[in-house]
């Protein structure tokens, strides 16, 4: 007999096993994968990004959707906490642009393995098995039956299944199903910090592999000036449209994505000024007067970029230097700065970093992560209706309702 069954072996349900287990429960840890922390391994492309070293204030002002829900779960368990937490289990840590955390070795596979270990060293009853249903007698939770349906008897759960996100990883959604079977509203499904389908017209196909590093990546409203999003930082083009660190970052601010809704723009030369730029562009075609514009624009811009934008000008590409027009330079000097995209959709959930929706928190207890519906019923992590932007804040949502579940739960 358990006192607790915490269901799925993620960031979440590591940090909720591990704090319930320390304070004496009897903790069963149900994984359904050969191993454990499977995403976070992929987190911070392979170097997690652990969390972002920033007060509370801050914290909660980069969770977009409910973040007020998380203010009892980032007081309890800051990011301070979890800083000083991993660097006691013997990962150093430091603090890079933007306050991004990261272990000073750059791997991901130090964090899955302290967890583990800890887990481990706890007590923490590790079983790699697929929960299939919660059972309760009398509003009482009484056990967890996996899919080869042994039942695990146990007092309370944690649900720390994920979202649907990067389903190789192990989240398919099994938790919705979970907590929609106990009674509990799970608000839509959808991508966020995901890639960008683009109009075929932008020509990104054409770029396909071509990164851009130190560009201005700018979205708004289309129809008004409201900008949404602008960053600068590298973005990738792809057969389908745009990825890259900065475009995950902008589809967390895109919420009710739809075709039409937005309008991007790349700043290819943030460094240069339009005067500046301009003043380039006289220098470089009067020292090549006679070479044509096709070529002229292999000097300033990316082999793979340079057709799309030389069609984009409307600029003859055998058009000598010399007889290039101010009105055809100042067009080419705008595109420069002003390079733009449409968006069309996200691509599917799957292909997300992490899923927007999910349990609705009005149904959970915000300074225990118990639901108000199922008694000894905790969630933890993404399989809340919270998400954040990049930088570290998605994986501290899940260690402070993980460490509140685990905290709790009895």
């Amino acid at each position: 007999m358990a006192d607790l069954v915490v269901i799925g072996g993620g960031a979440a349900g590591l940090m909720a096993a591990s704090t319930a287990a320390i304070y004496g429960k009897q903790v069963v840890l149900l994984e359904r994968n050969d191993r454990v922390g499977k995403k976070i391994l992929i987190t911070g492309k392979g170097r997690c990004n652990v969390t972002n070293n920033s007060d509370l204030q801050n914290l909660i002002a980069h969770v977009p959707k409910n973040g007020k829900f998380l203010y009892s779960a980032f007081s309890q368990f800051s990011a301070e906490d979890a800083i000083s937490f991993f660097e006691s289990l013997g990962v150093p840590l430091k603090t890079e642009r933007g306050n991004r955390v990261f272990p000073v070795s750059d791997r991901a596979g130090d964090i899955v393995s302290c967890l583990e270990r800890y887990c481990k060293d706890c007590g923490v009853k590790l079983l790699h098995k697929r929960a299939k249903k919660v059972l309760t007698e009398k509003n009482k939770i009484v056990g967890v039956k996996t899919t080869t349906e042994e039942v695990i008897p146990c007092h309370a759960v944690v649900v720390a299944t994920g979202g649907k996100s990067y389903p190789r990883t192990g989240s398919t959604g099994d938790g919705y199903l979970i907590a929609e079977k106990l009674g509990h509203r799970i608000t839509p499904v959808t991508a966020s910090l995901v890639p960008i389908e683009t109009n075929p017209q932008d020509g990104c196909k054409e770029m396909m592999g071509l990164s851009l590093r130190n560009v201005i990546l700018t979205v708004t409203k289309t129809g008004s000036k409201q900008v949404v999003y602008s960053q600068m930082g590298e973005m990738l083009f792809t057969h389908f449209g745009i990825s890259g660190p900065l475009v995950l970052s902008a589809s967390s601010h895109m919420r009710e994505m739809q075709s039409g809704k937005y309008q991007m723009e790349i700043d290819l030369k943030p460094a240069l000024s339009p005067e500046q730029l301009d003043a380039r562009l006289i220098r470089d075609f009067s020292e090549k007067s006679n070479k044509d514009f096709i070529n002229l624009l292999r000097g300033l811009l990316p082999a793979k970029m340079v057709p799309v934008m030389a069609k984009r000008s409307g600029i003859p590409f055998d058009l000598k230097g010399n007889q290039i027009t101010r009105e055809m330079r100042e067009r080419l000097c705008y595109l420069f700065k002003h390079f733009e995209l449409t968006p069309e959709r996200f691509r599917p959930v799957e292909e997300a970093i992490i899923t927007s929706g999910g349990v609705d928190v009005s149904q959970v207890n915000p300074k225990t992560m118990e639901s108000k519906i199922q008694s000894g019923l905790y969630f933890a992590g993404e399989i809340l209706d919270v998400d954040a932007y990049t930088g570290g804040y998605n994986l501290q949502i899940a260690w402070s309702t993980g460490y509140l579940a685990g905290l709790n739960a009895e």
